[in-house]
């Protein structure tokens, strides 16, 4: 119960469509009636129970939120609810992974902490976790070698170093670790992106996402999930570039 308490100290951040309800909303109550009234009938009356998207989807795209905003209080009920939602240890441990190059490493570095305790507390031990070095998916090398030469052609002369990381780093090993499909990891990165109101970068992952496996309607889904869970502006700012991306896809 502790845990639990403790995890609901983040105010709006509650969610399941099982989970029992909230201890906090008596709280709420007591100082913001409307928050308890929205909190019961739309987050967790609709919002977790819509059919567009599944509990293990959304558990995913609202723990790449909490990451990615180091919103730590809510993060220990939300590992456990993506547990029980059907994502993997192994999963959980490869967003955190992910994040720490698309969040940076202090984000992660906090969210380890909180799943350490989780982990040990479900008896989650080491084969239960990705290795270190795993044989990594194949490369798609043509279209890995186009995008390679066009952020070469913008940005090599003004940071080589990023543009090489990227390359051996990122897309030839992160993207291609197994154990968080390509679909997922685009899940988590474009969440991530929106969560912290970096659109710049949408359109480019939210098009990897298509490609991977996310359909426009689950994308959709993502965005009114997430509204909940970062904020109305930071969904609103992502919309032109989401409806952009969706109206010029093949039909």
């Amino acid at each position: 119960m502790k845990l639990i308490a403790a995890a609901f100290a983040s105010l709006g951040l509650f969610a399941s469509a099982s989970a029992q309800t909230p201890p906090m909303l008596d709280d709420m109550r007591a100082v913001a009636p409307a928050l308890e009234k929205y909190t019961q009938e739309r987050l967790l009356g609709e919002v977790w129970k819509r059919p567009g998207l599944s509990p293990r989807d959304r558990s995913i795209v609202t723990l790449a939120a909490l990451i990615a905003r180091q919103q730590t209080v809510a993060m220990p009920y939300y590992l456990n609810l993506a547990l029980d939602n059907g994502v993997k240890p192994r999963e959980i441990s490869e967003a955190i992974t992910h994040l720490a190059f698309y969040s940076g490493w202090g984000n992660a570095m906090s969210a380890i902490v909180v799943a350490k305790d989780v982990f040990a507390q479900r008896k989650i031990g080491a084969d239960q976790l990705p290795a270190a070095s795993p044989q990594l998916l194949p490369l798609d090398q043509a279209s890995e070698a186009d995008r390679a030469s066009r952020v070469g052609q913008q940005f090599a002369s003004v940071a080589p170093g990023v543009v090489q990381y990227t390359t051996d780093v990122l897309f030839r090993d992160l993207w291609l670790r197994p154990d968080l499909a390509p679909r997922d990891r685009s899940l988590v990165t474009v969440s991530a992106l929106i969560a912290s109101g970096q659109v710049a970068q949408l359109s480019a992952h939210l098009n990897i996402a298509l490609r991977n496996g996310l359909t426009e309607a689950e994308a959709s889904e993502a965005l009114t999930q997430l509204a909940f869970y970062v904020g109305w502006p930071n969904v609103f700012s992502a919309l032109p570039v989401a409806k952009d991306v969706f109206e010029k896809r093949p039909k």
